[in-house]
């Protein structure tokens, strides 16, 4: 019998195909989304007095159900710990993780995902007592600072004070909430962790005024949506769901006047909500996807200041997630 060499390829070829390929499909015929984002993480995800989850994190699960369904309910949150969120994200129970992740090489590369942009940069802080009246790393010379033992944090403090000449110690602690606990209980002067988490952790103190936060950063701690590899097409609606957050807040749109903005003479506008052109076709989505996730959430600006803006209990300045032409970082490809 002769064997078709031909087919045999064509047949390796397509056994090769990720099992994971299609995600947009599966998540259409199940008829919701599985976001996974964090457990307790109040300001980013978290449950309110009537069971309903609010927080930054979820209105960017809801934006991508916006995208899809044209609704913001049809989303099943799935609470992730940090060391569940990986597990449940390559064993397809989650279609999106969007919780407190860093981006780093080697969980792009190593663990087989993909980050789909930045939704919020993040860095290593400190919060201090603000009877100290300490505005600057560079007061925290002969601190003794709280920090979770062999962790990331440890590391990065160890390297920032020895390189300014800072002197420090160490109080150690197995887990965040035991640093804390620590640092209330006053054994010691500083507490350390990422910004995103300080902020959060803070409102749970009695008196939150009575601690500051410092402006200053010592790391890079870019945080974002992440999918699995080998599904582009699912990747880019992820990415383009929060580009397009973004070019809202650049041109102005918001939930309130998006339908006056129907009338812009800004083609990328009209492009963007979907009066021109086919754009959502090419991510097998309604032409008015975007004008969809708009209409309801409003722009990167509103979900910010929502949830986590500087008028909220958390207080948090925009700073490097301002606009790039604010001063900050954020920044999107143009719609076109």
């Amino acid at each position: 019998m002769k064997i078709n060499t031909k087919i045999i390829l064509i047949f390796i070829y397509f056994l090769s195909f990720p099992i994971n390929a299609g995600t947009l499909d599966t998540v259409k015929d199940r008829g919701y989304l599985n976001c996974g984002v964090a457990e307790n993480f109040p300001g980013f995800a978290s449950l309110d007095d009537e069971g309903n989850w609010r927080g930054f994190d979820i209105d960017f699960c809801k934006a991508i159900s916006l995208a899809i369904f044209n609704d913001s309910k049809k989303v099943n949150f799935v609470p992730t710990s940090s060391r569940s969120r990986f597990p449940l994200l390559a064993l397809g129970e989650i279609d999106v993780l969007i919780r407190n992740t860093t981006w780093s090489y080697s969980r792009d590369v190593n663990l087989e995902f993909e980050f789909t942009g930045i939704n919020f940069y993040d860095g290593q802080g400190f919060m201090v007592p603000t009877s100290f009246k300490i505005n600057n790393i560079s007061e925290l010379d002969n601190s003794t600072i709280c920090v979770v033992s062999g962790s990331s944090i440890e590391l990065n403090i160890k390297y920032y004070f020895e390189k300014n000449n800072l002197e420090f110690k160490t109080v150690l602690a197995d887990t965040f909430d035991e640093s804390m606990n620590l640092y209330l209980n006053n054994n010691c002067d500083v507490l350390s962790g990422d910004l995103s988490v300080l902020s959060s952790s803070r409102i749970e103190i009695g008196d939150s005024n009575s601690h500051s936060i410092l402006e200053n950063l010592i790391s890079k701690e870019p945080l974002g949506p992440l999918v699995r590899h080998n599904d582009s097409s699912w990747a880019d609606l992820i990415r383009w769901t929060l580009n397009v957050l973004v070019i809202a807040e650049e041109k102005s749109i918001n939930a309130d006047n998006i339908d006056e903005m129907l009338n812009s003479p800004d083609p990328e506008v009209l492009r963007l909500l979907g009066e021109i052109g086919n754009y959502g076709d090419m991510m097998e989505l309604d032409n008015k996807w975007a004008y969809n996730v708009i209409k309801e959430l409003g722009n990167y600006s509103s979900i910010y200041e929502k949830n986590i803006g500087a008028n909220t209990i958390f207080g948090t300045k925009r700073g490097l997630n301002n606009l790039w032409t604010n001063g900050g970082l954020l920044y999107s490809p143009p719609f076109k």
